[in-house]
Formats: structure tokens, C-alpha cells, sequence
């Protein structure tokens, strides 16, 4: 009898492949172990196989609920090359190779199953023998994707085994502490808090030179369209650390704005932003691409310079033309990221910048925004010895609303949109914040004062350094105005229409100092619709 190769146990739920990964694995001379419903697939193909019911003295019990827990069973995985002899005296066979998945646990959470369910669907068998096959350096498949990779990595050879068994065995214990968090959230309903990511980035260092050991970490199993993980890089070097952040910045504006214009319009524009170390610097919308690109870019023709850029369009050699030439006399635009749904090979020659300095992003999720876009997934973030989390800021102004309150003259249309505009980037960008818009263009962001007067000088002071007209223009503050003042500064400046939150006891001197100044007032509750970020 020919010596065999090696014993694997092949127990799983999802059994993608499976049928031709144990063909695979007796070709190679392996002898196949396995239970239930994946023996009965692996014998469709005629491979020999052997109930897991030899390993462990008994077939499934309690319903099924019990079948791979055994001694003997786990005795074969954990056993190492000192013991072999005793695993001979006790008649187990050793078992090199674990091919297992788990139960689709998140999917029942998040389908809304009730209790009872949900632990029908919590597996105890799989993760426990992932992780003795981890630590047993075992060859261990926890992923439907690894069966091909193994199958070329054995008939190679085994090249580098040392190295891809532990590789093997850190993506098993990814999968099951990931799976415990799942489980651990679940039932601690707030009280627990976990997140478990898979490094997909590894930018060269972090925020400043000196801060290393950077990196992106997404959870495999996001099925957000708009992760960071889920954009391709078509153009450029490597995103960095900052490059990262920027990213995660635009895309909370551009979401926001487009919520709100479908919430209020019916339709969202074409929507460009800019964007200069986390804050926006530019802004536009309109249902001309170019138009909507120009108006970004105009808002501080200054700020943009080594910034980042994303619109919801395709870009073609038009816009491509206007990103990078638009009021530049000689070469042009300096950009570190352009992002968009898709990019023309011609608007790609266009954008590149050389030593590979500006990164262009493709993502199609980015041409379907709307309310469903708003990021929903919890916020944490690192405090001295721990985390703070919170729900996201998934609120979206809506003027229909019962609890809006207009005073003076009822906002135009063209009001109300550039106030939509004012609040996407000011409600995303760090408190205290200011924004101005007219016409569709964001003419300034005053943002991360200490009080909301400097919040208004610094937005004027912005706006008037940018060479733009205040007058007409509309404004919208992050939280109320506590004394009048703010509001007066604006109001001097020609804004004829504001949008904020109400909660001060000083909102009636508030409304009364702005409408004897022919301004229009827009409020929602603060304790609704306060748009403070990154606080």
C-alpha cells in the first residue's frame, strides 16, 4: 500500500469548490476525512472519503449539534512531532491539513434574526477547529478562496512552508476572533465593543515622517460600496496615510450633499469637491460637469493647490482638461487625488502627474449617490487608554420638515440649494464651522474656531481673499448663535440667507436682529440637527 500523503479533514458550509479541491487533494495522494453534508458532495465525484465519525468514535449527535468535538479528533491536530508515538498507541491518526468554515453567523444578525436563530447560526465546531489548527501550524483553509492557492502551493512542492503555515494560520485567527466579535457585539447590545480589520494598505508611514508602522484596515467581510478598500487605484503611487483621511473627508461631503439633494430635489446634480488637509476648500454643484468642476475650483483657487478632488460623474478629456488647466497660465494643477465612478483613457493621460504624485481613484458606487450612500456604520475613535464610539451622523436637512422654522422672507430656490450645499461641508468639516455659498459655489469654509464671531470673520476673511462677492451669498453655521453678533457679521457682509440649529436663549434676539436685516432664518433643533465633526 502506497504511503499517503498527508490526512485532511474537510468539514464546510460553504462548499464553493469543495468537490474539486478533495479531487485535488487524493490526486495528490491525500486521505480525505469529512462529515455530513460535505462528505456526501466530495462522493458525487467518486473520491474516497471517511466519516469524521472514525476519528471521533460516533456519528453527529444532539441533532447534529455536536459532531467534529472530540478528543480523539482534536488530539490528531494539536499533537506534534514529539507525540506522534503516543498518537500511534492510541490508534489516531494525525491530521495535517483542516479545510473548515463557519456558520453564516453575521448574516443572521444582520438579516434581523431574532435569539433563537442567531444561535443556531453561531457555529462552536468551526472555530474551535481553526484555532487548534492554528496553533497545531497545521495546513489550515478558513476561506472558500485559499483551496485553489493551496492545491498549486502542494503540487510546488511546498515551497517556503514555514512561512505559509503561518500565514495559513493568522488568516484562521483573523476569521475566528472576527467571528467571536461578531458574536460578542451581538449579545452585549452596547456593552461590548470589538472591530477586527485586515491590513489592505500599507502606506510608507503615517500623518509625519516619523510616525510609522501605518496602515488601512477594512474588515473583509465590509459590504460597503464606498469602503476605502473598495476603490481601485488606476494612476499613481500608493495612497498615504494622509491621502487616506482626505479620502474618508470627501466622501462624508459628497454623501451628505447628495442625500440632501435627493431628499429636497427629487435629483442629485453633478457634485464636485475639493479638499485641503481634511476641510473642504472648494465646492461646487450644477448639471454641467465642467460647470460644477469650475465652481470647485474657483471657491480658492489658492487652498486647491495640492489638494484632493472628487465628483460623481464620469470624467472625461473635457473635465479632465478643466481639473487640471482650468485658470492656469503655464503647465498644470498640482493635485494629490483625483476620484471619481470612471476615468477616459484620454482624461487619464491628462491627469497623470509625474513620479506618480497624483493618485486617481475609480469607484462606480460613486455615480449612484443618494440617501442610501450615508455612511451608518459606528464611529470609533482612540482616546489615552481606549475608544469612544458613537453612531454616525446620518441626519439630512429637510425643508419639508415640521420642525424646520423660517423667518423673513421665504427662502428662494436658489437659496435653499446653496444652503444644502453650505450645510453638506460644513456639517462635515471640523466644528465650529461657517460655510458660504452663492450660486451653487462654495466662496469659503470657516472652519475650527473657538467661537462662533471668529467662525463668521474667518469665513468672511476667506471668502475676501478668494476675490469673491459675499452679497446674496447664504451661509450655514454648525450649531446656534449664541449672542447675535455672528450673525450681524454675516449679515453687514450681504448674506441674505442663513441656515443653523436653534437651542440658545438668545434665539429671539437672534431672529429679530436678522430679520430687521432683511435676512432669511432657517433653523432645526440642535439636539436634532447639529453638525458638529471631528470635535
Amino acid at each position: 500500500m502506497a504511503e499517503i500523503a498527508g490526512n485532511a479533514l474537510l468539514s464546510v458550509f460553504d462548499k464553493t469548490g469543495i468537490e474539486e479541491f478533495a479531487k485535488g487533494l487524493a490526486d495528490l495522494g491525500w486521505r480525505i476525512y469529512a462529515s455530513g453534508g460535505t462528505a456526501e458532495a466530495i462522493k458525487k465525484t467518486g473520491v474516497e472519503v471517511i466519516d469524521t465519525s472514525e476519528l471521533s468514535g460516533g456519528g453527529a449527535i444532539l441533532g447534529h449539534r455536536v459532531v467534529t468535538l472530540s478528543r480523539e479528533i482534536y488530539a490528531g491536530i494539536l499533537a506534534d512531532s514529539s507525540q506522534e508515538k503516543e498518537l500511534d498507541k492510541l490508534n489516531i491518526p494525525k491530521i495535517d491539513l483542516v479545510c473548515v468554515d463557519m456558520y453564516p453567523l453575521k448574516e443572521a444578525i444582520d438579516s434581523g434574526s431574532n435569539e433563537a436563530e442567531v444561535i443556531e447560526k453561531t457555529d462552536v465546531g468551526g472555530p474551535t477547529l481553526l484555532h487548534a489548527a492554528a496553533k497545531g501550524r497545521r495546513i489550515v483553509l478558513a476561506r472558500p478562496e485559499q483551496r485553489i492557492e493551496v492545491l498549486d502551493w502542494l503540487e510546488a512542492g511546498k515551497p517556503d512552508e514555514a512561512k505559509f503555515r503561518k500565514k495559513l494560520a493568522a488568516i484562521a485567527e483573523y476569521e475566528v476572533a472576527n467571528y467571536m466579535i461578531k458574536s460578542a457585539n451581538y449579545l452585549g447590545e452596547g456593552h461590548t465593543l470589538g472591530y477586527l480589520g485586515e491590513r489592505v494598505a500599507a502606506p510608507p508611514y503615517g500623518e509625519n515622517p516619523w510616525q510609522g508602522n501605518a496602515g488601512l484596515y477594512i474588515e473583509r467581510d465590509n459590504q460597503d460600496p464606498l469602503s476605502l478598500g473598495k476603490f481601485k487605484l488606476i494612476e499613481g503611487n500608493e495612497l498615504s496615510y494622509n491621502n487616506f483621511t482626505d479620502v474618508d473627508r470627501l466622501l462624508q461631503t459628497i454623501t451628505h450633499a447628495a442625500a440632501s439633494f435627493e431628499k429636497n430635489n427629487g435629483e442629485v446634480p453633478i457634485i464636485a469637491l475639493g479638499a485641503k488637509h481634511g476641510n473642504l476648500c472648494g465646492a461646487g454643484f450644477n448639471k454641467a460637469a465642467k460647470i460644477a468642476v469650475e465652481k470647485m475650483l474657483e471657491g480658492d483657487l489658492r487652498a486647491i493647490f495640492g489638494g484632493s478632488v472628487v465628483i460623481n460623474t464620469a470624467i472625461t478629456k473635457e473635465i479632465a482638461e478643466t481639473i487640471m488647466g482650468y485658470k492656469i497660465e503655464k503647465g498644470k494643477r498640482i493635485l494629490d487625488i483625483v476620484m471619481a465612478p470612471s476615468v477616459d483613457d484620454d482624461a487619464l493621460e491628462l491627469l497623470k502627474r509625474k513620479n506618480g504624485k497624483l493618485r486617481v481613484l475609480i469607484n462606480p458606487a460613486l455615480g449612484e449617490l443618494g440617501e442610501k450612500s450615508l455612511d451608518s456604520a459606528r464611529r470609533p475613535r482612540y482616546v489615552r487608554g481606549g475608544r469612544l464610539a458613537q453612531d454616525n451622523y446620518t441626519f439630512v436637512i429637510n425643508y419639508a420638515s415640521p420642525d424646520v422654522e423660517k423667518h423673513g422672507a421665504p427662502p428662494t430656490k436658489g437659496q435653499m440649494d446653496d444652503m444644502q450645499l453650505a450645510w453638506a461641508v460644513g456639517t462635515t468639516s471640523n466644528s465650529n464651522s461657517i460655510c458660504i455659498v452663492k450660486d451653487g459655489m462654495l466662496l469659503s469654509n470657516g472652519v475650527g474656531q473657538q467661537d462662533r464671531v471668529t467662525a463668521a470673520e474667518l469665513a468672511l476673511m476667506r471668502a475676501k481673499n478668494a476675490r469673491h462677492d459675499t452679497k446674496g451669498a447664504s451661509a450655514y453655521s454648525d450649531s446656534f448663535f449664541p449672542f447675535p453678533d455672528g450673525p450681524q457679521i454675516l449679515a453687514d457682509a450681504g448674506v441674505k440667507a442663513i441656515l443653523t440649529t436653534r437651542g440658545s436663549v438668545n434665539d429671539g434676539v437672534v431672529v429679530e436682529t436678522l430679520t430687521k436685516a432683511g435676512v432669511t432664518f432657517c433653523t432645526f433643533p440642535d439636539a436634532q440637527a447639529r453638525g458638529f465633526y471631528a470635535h
